[in-house]
């Protein structure tokens, strides 16, 4: 498993990150990180990945930060409006997102910034929890793209499994006994050239989406050793609340 020393300034929110969160992901798991080292070591660039579980954030981070870059996130804007996990937030500069709203254009505006910038921003291109019954990936949102395509940055998607088995999705409680072990494997950047060249029409958005999505849900396949559905699961279609628990009833009509 290779390593990379973080060379970026971290200040105190990142360092009072690594200091409580690293060591308590260390014991409470065991890991394997794979091609880590695809993460460009300098520049801008997008880190793109599945999202099954409220925990999986923590470990994508422990992955980026372990291959030498400090990871700045699109987070829900609700976590920002907590006193002291705010605080920290916002000093680390991660994103607040405000999800499903016309103000994500904000959020959009800040990561195209940071970027540009030079730092690694991650995205989780799915905008939430998967809902996929069996955890899959599933359609993803236009964020990551527009980003990608505005930018020009490479995007290196990311794959995991095993974060279920810490806390399952809308879970209460993690099962840090006895330790699970997590598996996290980045590839090669998803093809964008050619898209970059065309007009960001929807369509072109679009298929950047599918691409982004399909990089990542082939990485999950492979480290699942299954063959992932031919049609990825659609909210939508499927009648599933966006946000949210999707099992919780009581704020429905």
């Amino acid at each position: 498993m290779s390593v990379r020393r973080v060379q970026d300034r971290r200040g105190w929110a990142i360092n009072f990150a690594v200091a409580t969160i690293k060591p308590t992901l260390l014991a409470a798991t065991s890991r394997t990180w794979i091609d880590g080292d695809k993460i460009p070591a300098t520049g801008g660039c997008l880190v793109v990945a599945n999202h099954m579980s409220h925990v999986d954030p923590l470990l994508l981070a422990h992955f980026v930060y372990d291959h030498g870059r400090i990871p700045r996130y699109l987070a829900k804007s609700g976590l920002f409006r907590t006193r002291f996990v705010g605080t920290v937030l916002t000093s680390a500069n991660q994103i607040p997102v405000e999800r499903l709203t016309k103000s994500a254009v904000g959020a959009y505006d800040a990561a195209v910034r940071a970027v540009d910038d030079g730092e690694c921003v991650v995205v989780y291109p799915e905008g939430t929890l998967t809902r996929d019954p069996d955890l899959w990936p599933m359609n993803g949102k236009s964020g990551a793209a527009r980003i990608a395509l505005a930018t020009g940055a490479p995007v290196i998607p990311v794959g995991h499994w095993g974060a279920q088995e810490v806390l399952y999705p809308y879970a209460k409680r993690p099962h840090l006994l006895p330790r699970r072990h997590i598996t996290m494997k980045a590839a090669d950047p998803v093809p964008l050239d050619d898209l970059r060249a065309l007009p960001q029409t929807p369509q072109v958005v679009n298929e950047a989406t599918d691409r982004i999505m399909a990089a990542i849900t082939d990485i999950v396949a492979e480290l699942r050793g299954e063959t992932a559905p031919a049609e990825r699961f659609d909210p939508r279609k499927a009648g599933v609340r966006q946000t949210g628990n999707p099992h919780d009833t009581k704020d429905r009509p």
